[in-house]
């Protein structure tokens, strides 16, 4: 049986895409690893092109959700990069190390933000951008 607090997390993102006006779910996939392990991989598509996707782990320690590895990729219509938060750790002078977020030029210190936060960035961006 998966742990109440990854049960609950689903249901919240689950309840957060199903919200999004003008989108379609390409993709959305729940890979149950152990109770209290889970992947997830999301794929929204709006009616403007515009693409949001979605790869987390999940893991409960000590009755928290942790994320070992994380990717919040959006992309335009003709799949330029709009921003990505992720945790790769590849630029280790980055004061958040590993945690950063990509913008098209450049690269910034940045927590690792809530995945309900990043829908709803990504909805004001489409909002600004209409």
């Amino acid at each position: 049986m998966l742990h109440k607090i990854l049960s609950e997390y689903l249901s919240m993102i689950e309840s957060a895409a199903g919200q999004l006006e003008n989108a379609h779910t390409e993709r959305y996939e729940e890979e149950i690893i152990r109770s209290d392990r889970l992947n997830l991989r999301i794929r929204i598509r709006f009616l403007n092109g515009y693409l949001p996707e979605i790869n987390e782990a999940v893991v409960i320690e000590a009755e928290k959700a942790e994320y070992p590895g994380y990717r919040y990729h959006f992309q335009d219509a003709d799949n330029r990069l709009v921003f990505r938060y992720d945790n790769t750790p590849h630029f280790p002078d980055i004061e958040t190390y590993p945690h950063h977020k990509h913008l098209p030029e450049n690269v910034f210190p940045a927590e690792k933000p809530l995945l309900t936060d990043v829908i709803r960035e990504t909805v004001r961006y489409l909002s600004a951008h209409e």
